[in-house]
């Protein structure tokens, strides 16, 4: 009897860790390239890092702002297969939020981890909302509420308070680049992300919105370049794109150069709000955005997606095409 007793335990708590533990996606566990989507379930806005040399998707769970209440993220050696680790982020560490948690972006910085997001989807300044932080000592959380309150709570230069991006400049500076509504700002993150730095000319949130800017900035550079992207159109349409911009410092002044992402009707509509990979010491790139079948017309049926991301002899980023295949395994050395 005891023996039986031992062993029923010992089962328990077997399945137990192997319930705790992050889920494998068997979705692409065969394949010889990631196909597209990478990963199955309803996921927009993804944010692309690398950390410990494994890959990092930190999408937006797509679902009615109402039960858009948590963030779950997926890893991977190699783009191929992807590992799922569930509610890295919910309500329940992050308190002021209720509603409408989007659009991540992630970093490390002292060998801790932040995701920033937006929440609440506020339409003035006496709700509560915009855009906050958490923090972990892990990529796959969980993530716990860094201020106990929004970083950013305030409708600036008409930009809504969603869909921020931080970028890492090569001095070390910390900057973020957020807006909707047509407009967005860039302002300068404290070194422990408590707060915003104001300018050396008494500003605090600087406008650079570029012609045709809709929503999901992103920034990265090449080349001692600074390349500028963004969303146009209307994120439940078709007709939502990517588009880019180069400029000389991070606040531009940034020019529309083209677009280089745009829905294929024979694959997929509704291509946009993106991110990039660039493999730590090589040229090579990756795009990962959401898209919407073609099999599907409700606004929230979004999925996750990776393709190549070239540039010409000039700089100029290459339209990319978009495929069912995606990409081939690529091993971070």
């Amino acid at each position: 009897m005891k023996k039986s007793i031992a062993k029923t335990l010992l089962l328990q708590m077997v399945l137990g860790a192997a319930l705790a533990a992050p889920c494998a996606n068997t979705f692409a566990q065969n394949k010889k390239t990631s196909g597209n989507p990478v990963v199955e379930g309803w996921y927009a806005d993804p944010e692309a890092k690398i950390f410990n040399k494994q890959y990092w998707l930190y999408p937006t769970y797509s679902a009615k702002y109402n039960e858009q209440v948590f963030m779950d993220a997926f890893s991977s050696p190699d783009l191929v297969h992807w590992t799922k680790h569930p509610h890295i982020i919910d309500t329940s560490g992050v308190k002021w939020v209720r509603r409408a948690l989007w659009a991540p972006a992630v970093t490390e910085k002292g060998g801790k981890y932040y995701i920033f997001f937006g929440a609440n989807d506020i339409q003035n300044n006496n709700e509560k909302g915009g855009i906050g932080v958490a923090v972990s000592d892990n990529p796959a959380g969980p993530f716990k509420d860094h201020l106990g309150k929004p970083l950013i709570d305030q409708i600036i230069n008409k930009a809504q308070p969603i869909d921020q991006f931080v970028f890492k400049d090569d001095d070390g500076q910390y900057y973020m680049i957020y807006g909707g509504w047509g407009q967005c700002n860039i302002v300068r993150l404290k070194d422990d992300f408590t707060g915003l730095v104001p300018f050396k000319d008494g500003e605090t949130y600087k406008k650079i919105t570029p012609e045709g800017y809709v929503e999901g900035p992103v920034m990265f550079k090449h080349n001692g370049k600074y390349y500028f992207m963004w969303s146009e159109g209307g994120w439940t349409g078709p007709d939502y794109r990517v588009a880019y911009a180069i400029g000389d410092t991070p606040f531009g002044p940034f020019k529309r150069i083209g677009t280089i992402l745009k829905q294929d009707a024979s694959i997929a509509t509704g291509a946009g709000h993106h991110s990039v990979i660039n493999v730590p010491g090589t040229d090579e790139w990756y795009i990962v955005y959401h898209r919407r079948p073609l099999t599907e017309t409700d606004a929230n049926h979004r999925v996750m997606c990776i393709d190549k991301m070239y540039f010409d002899t000039d700089g100029n980023i290459k339209p990319v095409k978009i495929t069912n295949e995606g990409v081939a395994a690529r091993v971070l050395k």
